[in-house]
């Protein structure tokens, strides 16, 4: 028995893995870390791939990756199967080998309770906010409701967020899948969903590399298998998720040709970046006045911070240093988050208004030392002499620190201010669709990164090179 043991023990450890990618952050009921082991995942999309790998001979692995990255991650090989809630689009039919859907959803309008008999779709919400998550069908749904019906479309991050900002009042409503919805209802008081009247259909798919298509057929022989012997509707029932419209989408998958989703075809690449241009542009006038915006406080802010510092007593100068490393030793996503969510109890800051903040006290702090160390690289000598020929304490800032400091100080605010508009892309966590964040948006609806790519790194090298030029003439000018 031990012999069989030992030849066996070879055999299982060198059993094929099979990889499969998905957003963890998601939550339940598709992947979610599993509360009596973190170490491990569990959700409806994580039995699904067990079940696809027993059915392929293999062992199933879950790779954790952002869900906006899903698509470009499974063609570069970083894992076999990209799942986690994966909407069944033509751009992604097209960039892609996909299986046949798994399981058919429906997009539901979530409003808060005193609202469910004024708001019922999205006719009704003219001039007001509906959020949901970007890259997906009900993104594309609002973007469209934005000039039919005069709606404003609000994209996120997460599938968390935009139910919690509509129960504080940031949202009139959301527009997302009905299982994301009903799991948003049961962890978030005070919600409604208007499950009975679906603005649209979806299904899920799991996508491969676009070579992948004996490895997809595969897949769907098992998929199919799983429908047929009511395993996947016993994973269904258990996650709570079956409900009327399972059954006749399993025997359409099995009878005939798969359901597509209702949405508009993909079109080619040259119209979609007609489509998508006047947005690009939009978004970039929104990164430049935010940076803007943002450096302005920062320098002022700064600039007061590093005085304090030179010339406050003890106190001051403890009070500001410790502003300084804890704003420097925090990450600025930290400082946004509890800038736009932390404080929403105490006052909702809007999120251009939040983003504008949270990157200029991020960056008054390290502005704050460049002009400390400017102000200080100034020889004590030439300070004495101010003194000794009557300057007062402000004069001699204003006609002989200053001045120098400010020269010193020139080309390293001038790199701050170039990194602040590239840290600028951070805001599209609180909901803020500047230039990177739309270019993600844009680039996953047409499956392919090169082109918004290019486009977004021409766009930023517009904004920062004339930049740069202008602070080169200027240390020029006024170099002596």
């Amino acid at each position: 028995m031990l012999a069989i043991l030992l030849l066996a023990f070879p055999l299982m450890a060198q059993q094929p893995v099979l990889r499969w990618g998905g957003d963890s952050e998601g939550g339940a009921p598709f992947v979610e870390a599993d509360p009596n082991d973190p170490q491990k995942v569990a959700g409806f999309d994580v039995d699904v791939a067990e079940e696809i790998a027993k059915g392929l001979g293999r062992k199933a692995r879950f790779v954790h990756v952002a869900y906006a990255a899903i698509d470009q991650s499974v063609q570069r090989g970083d894992f076999d199967l990209g799942m986690s809630g994966v909407e069944d689009t033509p751009a992604r039919r097209a960039a892609l080998a996909a299986t046949i859907p798994y399981y058919v959803f429906t997009e539901a309008l979530t409003v808060r309770e005193a609202d469910r008999a004024r708001f019922d779709e999205l006719a009704d919400f003219r001039g007001r906010r509906v959020g949901t998550l970007g890259g997906t069908i009900a993104y594309d749904i609002l973007l469209g409701a934005e000039s039919k019906h005069g709606l404003k479309a609000v994209s996120y991050d997460d599938d968390v967020h935009p139910y919690e900002d509509l129960a504080s009042g940031r949202l009139d409503a959301v527009l997302l899948d009905n299982i994301i919805a009903a799991r948003a209802m049961k962890r978030t008081p005070g919600l409604y969903s208007h499950f009975d009247k679906p603005v649209a259909k979806g299904h899920y798919i799991i996508v491969l590399a676009r070579e992948q298509t004996a490895l997809r057929d595969q897949v769907n022989e098992v998929l199919r298998a799983r429908m047929r012997d009511g395993t996947l509707e016993r994973i269904y029932r258990k996650w709570e998720i079956w409900d009327e419209f399972q059954q006749p989408f399993f025997d359409s998958v099995l009878g005939a040709q798969p359901p597509r989703a209702a949405v508009t075809p993909v079109a080619p690449k040259v119209n979609a970046l007609r489509r998508y241009l006047p947005a690009l542009l939009r978004a970039a006038v929104i990164t430049i006045v935010l940076s803007c915006l943002a450096m302005a406080l920062a320098v002022g802010l700064g600039i007061l911070v590093a005085t304090g510092r030179v010339y406050g007593g003890t106190i001051t100068r403890a009070i500001l240093t410790t502003y300084v490393e804890i704003t420097r030793g925090t990450p600025v996503l930290l400082q946004l988050f509890v800038l736009y969510y932390g404080l929403s109890a105490v006052i909702k800051l809007p999120a251009f208004i939040a983003a504008m903040v949270g990157l200029g006290l991020n960056y008054a702090a390290y502005e704050s030392e460049i002009y400390r160390g400017a102000m200080e690289a100034v020889t004590r000598g030439q300070l004495e002499s101010a003194r000794t020929l009557g300057l007062t304490e402000f004069q001699v800032f204003r006609f002989v620190r200053g001045p120098q400091a400010f020269r010193l100080a020139l080309a390293p605010m001038t790199n701050d201010f170039v990194a602040l508009l590239k840290d600028s892309s951070l805001v599209s966590v609180i909901t803020v669709v500047e230039l990177t964040k739309q270019t993600q948006i844009f680039a996953a609806n047409i499956g392919s990164w090169v082109i918004p790519g290019a486009l977004c790194a021409a766009l930023y090298l517009m904004m920062s090179l004339p930049l740069a030029r202008l602070a080169r003439r200027l240390e020029l000018r006024w170099k002596g």
